[in-house]
């Protein structure tokens, strides 16, 4: 048994068991094996914790800080969304202004069918799902750089 002044008790060993269970642990007079060590460490986690939940307490209470948050979200959400449109005007807008400063490109033929019909009438929607799919995708890595930067750890 440890003295009462000593900061650290002895270990506790043995136990009471049933008769005919040697061997096992909590058997008497046979030591319990020493259980792995734990480290808790409770101030770095509450830090954590306490700067995302006053990170989305502000959002969520629309004070200025959350609304520059939000405010920037849209902001890229829209800088993406026109960026992208403008890809979109140039490649198919463009086409018609290509065939009306050059008619020879215009009276070229794939296959029997004339190259202006099958690049607005073909072409143009394998390339309207590409750019969609590129919004979508670049659209979700915005978000999740707003989720990280709501959610980082204070440094």
């Amino acid at each position: 048994m440890a003295a009462a002044d000593d900061p650290v008790p002895a270990p506790r060993r043995g136990g009471s068991a049933a008769p005919g269970h040697a061997g096992r642990p909590g058997v008497p007079g046979r030591p319990t094996p020493p259980q792995p060590r734990t480290r808790i460490v409770l101030a770095e986690v509450s830090r954590r914790e306490d700067r995302a939940e006053r990170t989305r307490a502000e959002l969520a209470q629309q004070t200025r800080v959350g609304d520059a948050l939000v405010r920037g979200l849209v902001r890229a959400q829209f800088a993406l969304a026109l960026r992208l449109s403008l890809v979109v005007a140039i490649g198919l807008g463009g086409l018609p202004w290509l065939f009306a400063v050059a008619p020879a490109v215009g009276r070229v033929t794939v296959l029997g069918v004339n190259l202006p019909w099958l690049l607005l009438g073909v072409a143009s929607f394998p390339f309207l799902i590409a750019v969609g799919w590129a919004y979508v995708r670049l659209a979700e890595r915005n978000e999740q750089d707003f989720t990280d930067l709501v959610q980082r750890p204070e440094r």
